[in-house]
């Protein structure tokens, strides 16, 4: 029974992992989530100024540690030019009240749980955003490639 109970385990952890884009790599700007892949972007290429790149989750700052989560390809932190006016951002709860789901459900980023949904992410990041199944419930799931 333990040896049915530990492969359940491993299967389960193994897909879960399986579902997460292991080439998404997140950047942050101004306490805003994106992607380095939307950075580069012709698009916002002409909004930034300077950037720090941070291998690991054990490299943040301090001010980045909440980002700890989503550092595990690293964490690219973003300074963006002024005066170029503001990029569309939104609250990840906005998002959920879009979709009719309570404003606290996690949101999925490219199989990444965002379990605070007061922060706040970049609208060039949303490509692709659908309602899935994550454990037994509905939640809005992010995919920002194309």
């Amino acid at each position: 029974m333990k040896k049915l109970f530990y492969s359940f385990l491993l299967l389960s952890s193994a897909t879960l992992f399986a579902q997460k884009n292991a080439s998404t790599r997140f950047a942050v700007a101004n306490d805003v989530v994106g992607t380095v892949d939307m950075f580069n972007s012709t698009n916002l290429k002409g909004f930034v100024q300077s950037s720090r790149t941070f291998k690991s989750a054990a490299e943040l700052p301090q001010n980045l540690k909440k980002f700890n989560a989503i550092a595990g390809n690293g964490l690219v932190e973003y300074k963006l030019k002024p005066g170029l006016g503001a990029l569309d951002r939104l609250p990840l709860s906005d998002l959920n009240a879009q979709y009719n789901l309570e404003k606290n459900t996690p949101v999925l980023i490219d199989g990444y749980e965002f379990a605070d949904t007061d922060m706040k992410v970049f609208g060039d990041l949303l490509i692709d955003v659908q309602v899935v199944d994550n454990k037994g419930s509905k939640a809005v799931s992010i995919t920002t490639k194309k």
